[in-house]
């Protein structure tokens, strides 16, 4: 039995090696995220009871070597140890699926002039998003190091110019303030009084332009009273955790039942503004709903099909209001905790996937 670290296993996957990644958590751990293209066996209870068969009828193609994975990284070596015995290559993904948070894979969207890179941190749900223009890029919500963002513009020739957040995140560090840093970036924020560090304001209707992309910040208050989104011209809007395709951002965090209603009024106002837009806008939003898969393939709607989608919710601002402070899921783990560091703009000292560990949860469905 080898273990093997998530940086490995991620290249692997992108570079579409054969491998069978087999997750032995249980069906309630599974369902709460995954790695792409997993096989899921609930074998964690017998593993942890030490039964020596619990993989015995899992059938597995010759030669391909096999990842085990769970949690943190214990049942998964019991388990690569046991497909060991039987001769197969196992391997134990070290630290589990708590080291696998930081795991991404890219996609790309060319537009005339324009690359956007998006950056989908699959073992957490977090997309953002690299806009390449001539020799200059931006950032959007950063949620990875920096090296990977001055990884991914030096490949497409060009330099990171500014670096942006929709919001005050609660759910993932930004790496945005770190990121300008590293780069010598422009680091953006919408205008608040929250983050207690140097920052550029970007104003509702301010544009700004380099190569051929103009972005331009639109005021979206709701899911935090600093909301915004950025329209790249006729080709994208990036809603940050205001608006997905599915569905829209939470109003209730860091708000008590009061402040979450008119929050969500807010929201309401907000999401109609965005959703009279050109339908053919692609709707770029901050977080996926599932992990993403190694494919390649953008994940974006046109904004059109999200209106028409959410067209029932968005009969009344009342009904609206009722629907979305009926369905909020499960309050983010450590949100507090993230949001006092984002908003100080420090990153704690160590191992931070503790604090991020979890899917995200921004989104009302």
């Amino acid at each position: 039995m080898e273990r093997i670290e998530a940086a490995a296993l991620r290249e692997w996957l992108e570079a579409k090696r054969p491998v069978t990644v087999i997750d032995v958590r249980t069906q309630e751990d599974r369902d709460q995220w995954s790695i792409p293209g997993s096989i899921h066996v609930d074998a964690y209870e017998a593993l942890k009871a030490g039964q020596p068969t619990a993989l015995s009828k899992l059938p597995l193609e010759d030669g391909v070597p096999v990842v085990t994975v769970c949690g943190m990284g214990k049942m998964s070596e019991r388990a690569a140890e046991e497909l060991a015995a039987r001769h197969i290559q196992a391997f134990s993904l070290a630290g589990g699926m708590k080291a696998w948070s930081l795991a991404w894979n890219v996609a790309e969207l060319d537009l005339p002039g324009i690359r956007v890179v998006q950056i989908r941190r699959t073992g957490k749900g977090c997309l953002s998003y690299l806009i390449c223009s001539g020799a200059e890029a931006m950032a959007i919500d950063a949620s990875l190091p920096p090296d990977v963002y001055l990884g991914l513009a030096s490949e497409r020739g060009a330099r990171i110019r500014y670096a942006a957040d929709t919001h005050i995140h609660a759910d993932h560090l930004s790496r945005s303030r770190l990121l300008a840093e590293q780069a010598g970036a422009e680091l953006l924020l919408p205008p608040q009084e929250r983050a207690r560090f140097p920052f550029r304001p970007w104003h509702e209707g301010e544009e700004i332009q380099f190569g051929a992309a103009r972005v331009a910040a639109i005021a979206t208050p709701g899911h935090t009273a600093e909301s915004t989104c950025y329209r790249l011209g006729e080709h994208a809007l990036f809603s940050g955790d205001t608006l997905f395709p599915q569905g829209v951002g939470r109003p209730d965090l860091h708000a008590n039942p009061t402040e979450a209603k008119v929050r969500a009024g807010l929201l309401y106002r907000s999401v109609e503004r965005l959703l009279r837009l050109p339908a053919g806008l692609a709707l770029c939003a901050g977080h996926a709903s599932k992990p993403t898969p190694f494919d390649g393939v953008f994940v974006a709607e046109p904004l059109g099909e999200v209106a028409e989608r959410l067209g029932p919710w968005m009969e009344s601002e009342r009904s609206f209001v009722e629907r979305v402070l009926a369905r909020i899921p499960p309050t983010p783990p450590n949100h507090e905790r993230i949001a006092a560091l984002n908003e100080d703009g420090t990153m704690p000292p160590g191992d931070i996937t503790d604090l991020e560990a979890g899917a995200n949860r921004c989104a009302v469905g």
